[in-house]
């Protein structure tokens, strides 16, 4: 897998508990479930560097959508853990 087409392009990344990621100008956002009365947030982290075991996910990012929402008032789900097999 080629990590290559991502390069200088925003991304999102979905981590879990075998390359590694160095991501510049990163932005974590942590979404709570609806019932926590804690608002979501966004913490900015600049250069981040991610170990390859720990991805699920990498995408890249529509940025005039990514822009459309205030991600402070957004709510969802916790994602389920990770079965190493």
């Amino acid at each position: 897998m080629s990590l290559q087409g991502y390069v200088n392009r925003k991304v999102l990344v979905l981590t879990s508990d075998s390359r590694t990621l160095v991501l510049s100008e990163t932005t974590e956002r942590i979404i709570r479930p609806p019932d926590d009365p804690e608002a979501s947030s966004e913490i900015p982290h600049g250069l981040y560097l991610i170990r390859g075991d720990n991805v699920v996910v990498v995408g890249l990012v529509d940025v005039e959508m990514d822009a459309s929402i205030n991600w402070l008032e957004v709510r969802g789900s916790v994602i389920g853990g990770v079965k190493h097999s």
